[in-house]
């Protein structure tokens, strides 16, 4: 399997529709998901082949076969440093356990700083404590209480910086059909992305990826840089909205070593912090009240984008081991989930393929954390699997960009006192 990263510059803006609302509003999404990315790339080659659609044809390999490619959402990428955009390609969603200060948050030197909390919420339980933080780095008593602290992030140059993209409202009368004049107590409001950055000239980017089989990947690229400037996103194009200038670049091979290498890296990582953690707590409170270490290793699966789950044909919000047991194929009895921090939302669209309005589908939102622990002597089985599931997701409809994960985020080694 090949990688095909993605820069998409806004034109024009975005009619990215989160749901369609009773209301007069339709509200946008924050960033591209990758089923709008996968729409728009088969409607263009639909129009530019003119031929029905065959078993075994490129075509039907892409979009329908067993393994189609997935096509994951684009995040925005714009990052200002000394007013110079610069454009980060592995832009991550902060995990559900982050918090930072409720009065100026966000990250350092500007704001007051964000860290995470889930190893101290597993320690605390494991010590029988009630972990409360306040922000350490808050000089006024307002200023000590945090909250959630939610959205896209990157690093650079060791630096933590926040990433987002803009919204504002257009309002539009309805016309009549059959005067083709404007028609009265008509009137609409769209959310739309802003094509550009804080009302200057610069585009905003969008940074994603497309996950194909090796034969496909090339084709696939050629295709979508011949045809950079003719793909519209969203909805409203023909009233000049969801312009954009999307360029493919080669094709990266997907290497199992690497990958496996990765995850083994950023489990160990997540372990010795961990354990440091929780030498700390004993030196201060005594023997907890189990020995949750003894002979466990952990892990985390943190959602990267929104997931679609089903246990026993009804929806969840909760990887269960059991889930998990079925994700990787493993039938392991160690497995233990020991904690799960999630909320959901519902989400529905539009099929133009079909013409129809697509299913309210019951996802659990990106930024989900949950912790599992396994025997150390299993570690080796679960190691490859684990780097499978990062590479090609979780749950229902991956292809679309839904289920992306990461396994242990590096977020989670940034605890209280070390707030960036």
């Amino acid at each position: 399997m090949k990688r095909i990263n993605l820069e998409i510059k806004a034109l024009s803006p975005l009619a990215i529709g989160r749901q369609k609302p009773g209301g007069s509003v339709s509200e946008a999404q924050t960033y591209i998901p990758g089923s709008v990315i996968r729409g728009a790339v088969a409607a263009n080659i639909l129009k530019q082949a003119n031929t029905s659609i065959s078993d075994g044809d490129n075509f039907h390999e892409l979009f329908l076969g067993e393994n189609p490619a997935i096509f994951q959402n684009a995040y925005p990428a714009n990052l200002e440093i000394d007013d110079c955009i610069v454009l980060q390609k592995d832009v991550k969603v902060l995990p559900a356990t982050t918090l930072s200060s409720k009065t100026k948050s966000g990250f350092k030197p500007e704001k007051n700083g964000v860290f995470d909390t889930l190893i101290d919420h597993f320690c605390a339980r494991g010590y029988g404590q009630l972990y409360d933080p306040n922000c350490p780095t808050a000089r006024t008593t307002d200023g000590e209480r945090v909250d959630n602290f939610s959205g896209f992030y990157s690093e650079h140059n060791e630096e933590y910086y926040s990433h987002s993209a803009t919204t504002r409202l257009l309002t539009r009368v309805g016309i009549n059909r059959r005067r083709a004049t404007s028609e009265e107590r008509v009137l609409y409001s769209i959310e739309v992305l802003n094509e550009s950055q804080d009302n200057r000239q610069k585009p905003v980017t969008y940074t994603g990826a497309i996950l194909v089989v090796d034969e496909l990947a090339e084709s696939l690229q050629r295709f979508i840089n011949n045809h950079k400037e003719d793909l519209r996103l969203g909805g409203a194009t023909s009233r000049g909205l969801g312009r954009v200038k999307i360029t493919a670049k080669p094709p990266v091979e997907i290497k199992s070593k690497e990958i496996n290498s990765k995850v083994t890296n950023q489990i160990k990582q997540f372990n010795d912090k961990l354990h440091q953690r929780w030498l700390e707590w004993n030196q201060i409170f005594g023997h907890p009240l189990q020995d949750l270490l003894e002979n466990r290793t952990y892990f985390t699966i943190d959602l990267q984008a929104d997931a679609i789950f089903t246990e026993n044909w009804r929806r969840t919000t909760v990887i269960s081991s059991e889930m998990l047991k079925q994700f990787t194929g493993i039938s392991d009895t160690s497995l233990q989930l020991h904690a799960a921090y999630s909320s959901y939302d519902y989400l529905s669209g539009w099929n133009s393929a079909w013409g129809l309005m697509k299913d309210v589908e019951l996802i659990t939102n990106k930024g989900s954390v949950y912790l599992f622990s396994i025997n150390n002597n299993e570690e080796e089985w679960w190691i490859e699997a684990l780097a499978d599931l990062q590479v090609k997701g979780v749950g229902d409809r991956t292809c679309e960009g839904f289920g992306k994960i990461r396994i242990c985020d590096n977020f989670h080694l940034v605890l209280r006192e070390e707030a960036v």
